[in-house]
């Protein structure tokens, strides 16, 4: 095979090419974490020749919205940052088993879904309800660096919306809501003491078996919210404790990873850890709520109705057992499902890859429901 060649920067973004062809151009164009302004100023300056489309600038944030003043607004969010490259770039065509592969980085997650409403927001000048489109920052990274997250206390006002769909990829499948994430440290205390003498300490690192016991036996719970079924997760994750190999050692703890159905609240997991190890110090490193599906609501299942009216057996809604920006809309009120081209167990892996009809799926799936006079 012929060396590749190294990626290349356009001076601007075509958005008349196929969702194909802008998937590759944006794709080709690295924007790891922390290096996202090149692609959002191409973004903006694509956009702002959009009559139609009233354009807003956050950082690395690009807002693009219509107002129609239709009785209802919709917010399509998209982040346009990837992880690392690992010698993924450029990007190729490939075709495996008789299926047409787009390969390389950024192509699940999730530059092909960004592309698709890329050229919607252009394309799309009278849709039948207000849209309101976002590409933003910092996704892949520390949740405090979050463009969206950044953009909700900078511009709260430019969520407001009746449903969301956020762009993450579900092989352009529904996937309502997500689980929660909490992270705690749960540690063990003793006494030190030379291993020689062990019986005048008193060992942090066995005082852990019950967690470990604990962690072993437990049993995830699946839960129903709102019709889809989101099953839990109690996992320990890291280990840390021992000073010396001489040592007897005063201090150990478990990293231990708890996702959590959208039905619980996030201090309702904090709750559930301290039943289960109620002698144990125990901190919260990390929390994000979970999002209910939110499919309830009639523009919900427009939505749903829309999309899977091209798809054979049509399109039924799955849960989110991972957590993703929809919780952010879902804490402002506003019910979100995660919907874009890419196999999430392909995204950030070093053959990421998208098929082809996955992404003109999700066009024809999003130009169906956003044209769709049931929805005005």
């Amino acid at each position: 095979m012929p060396a590749a060649s190294a990626p290349s920067v356009p001076s601007a973004l075509d958005l008349t090419a196929t969702s194909v062809e802008l998937t590759r151009v944006i794709c080709d164009m690295p924007s790891v974490s922390g290096d996202e302004t090149p692609l959002a100023d191409l973004i903006e300056a694509a956009l702002s020749g959009c009559a139609h489309l009233e354009v807003v600038r956050d950082g690395d944030t690009v807002v693009a919205r219509t107002n129609l003043g239709r009785s209802q607004r919709v917010v399509i969010a998209g982040h346009i940052d990837t992880v690392p490259i690992n010698a993924n770039l450029p990007t190729r065509f490939e075709t495996i088993d008789g299926v047409e592969y787009l390969w390389g980085r950024g192509t699940v997650d999730m530059k092909a879904g960004v592309a698709v409403q890329l050229k919607l927001a252009a394309e799309l000048t009278d849709p039948a309800v207000d849209v309101t489109w976002m590409w933003y920052d910092h996704e892949e990274v520390s949740a405090d660096l979050n463009g969206l997250g950044r953009l909700a206390r900078n511009r709260p006002d430019l969520f407001a919306g009746d449903f969301a769909v956020l762009g993450e990829p579900t092989r352009s499948q529904v996937e309502g809501g997500c689980n929660g994430n909490l992270r705690v440290e749960i540690r063990s205390f003793g006494l030190r003491a030379h291993s020689a003498r062990a019986w005048v300490g008193d060992n942090a690192i066995h005082k852990l078996a019950p967690v470990f016991a604990t962690l072993a036996e437990y049993q995830p719970q699946e839960v129903d919210v709102d019709g889809l079924v989101y099953r839990e997760g109690l996992n320990a994750v890291g280990v840390t404790g021992g000073i010396a190999g001489n040592v007897i050692p005063d201090e150990a703890m478990v990293h231990v990873n708890y996702r959590f159905a959208p039905s619980r609240s996030g201090q309702d997991a904090i709750a559930h850890i301290h039943e289960l190890f109620p002698d144990y110090d125990i901190t919260v490193v990390d929390l994000a709520e979970g999002a209910r599906p939110g499919l309830d609501a009639p523009l919900a299942q427009d939505f749903l109705a829309a999309v899977g009216a091209g798809v054979p057996g049509g399109v039924e809604a799955r849960p989110k057992y991972g957590w993703t920006d929809v919780a952010r809309f879902s804490a402002l009120g506003v019910p979100a499902v995660n919907y874009g081209p890419g196999d999430p167990l392909k995204a950030h892996a070093d053959d990421e890859r998208v098929p082809v009809d996955q992404i003109t799926e999700c066009e024809r799936g999003l130009r169906a429901w956003l044209t769709a006079s049931a929805t005005s």
